[in-house]
């Protein structure tokens, strides 16, 4: 696991809500506290679409964040800051498989239950800090340490400046 504290919050959020920067996640949850407390529940509930619709669309069992994002900055715009506001991140199955790939790691995608980098601001503080889950015990930290340096690729990428804590 991985920790670290983002300099510029301002230039962060513009990125997370307003640009694309983030598009290429799913979203487990995110959590927003303004003037209530909201919520938002990231796995696409079953049944509301169609087996068409879902192929179609490219829908999986959790929501992108391409989608989300409106939602979520509607939530936050205004001339208050949000008390807090937390989002957890995974990679698709896709994206999981194509990161094993350039890694050449020898895991079988399937058994990756999720990489993932959450987000939280509070406390005028916002840190991401990085996750994996993993469907079988290993000793082995390979896939963390990788996880972990694609993340601080992904940011030194996007221009977002950060210390580690």
């Amino acid at each position: 696991m991985l920790a670290l504290k983002i300099e510029d919050i301002k230039t962060f959020t513009a990125k997370l809500f307003l640009g694309e920067d983030f598009d290429g996640f799913l979203v487990r949850e995110a959590s927003i506290v303004t003037y209530n407390s909201f919520t938002i529940d990231g796995h696409v509930r079953s049944g509301f679409y169609t087996e068409e619709e879902r192929t179609e669309r490219g829908i999986g069992p959790l929501s992108s964040w391409k989608t989300l994002r409106p939602v979520c900055f509607f939530l936050i715009k205004g001339k208050k800051l949000p008390g807090s506001f937390s989002i957890a991140f995974e990679l698709g199955q896709d994206k999981v498989r194509e990161f094993l790939e350039k890694k050449e790691l020898k895991t079988a995608p399937e058994t990756i239950q999720g990489l993932c980098m959450n987000i939280r601001y509070e406390d005028g503080r916002l840190m991401v800090t990085t996750a994996t889950s993993l469907g079988f015990f290993t000793l082995d930290k390979t896939i963390d340490m990788e996880w972990d340096g694609e993340v601080r690729r992904f940011l030194k990428e996007k221009e977002i400046d950060y210390t580690e804590q």
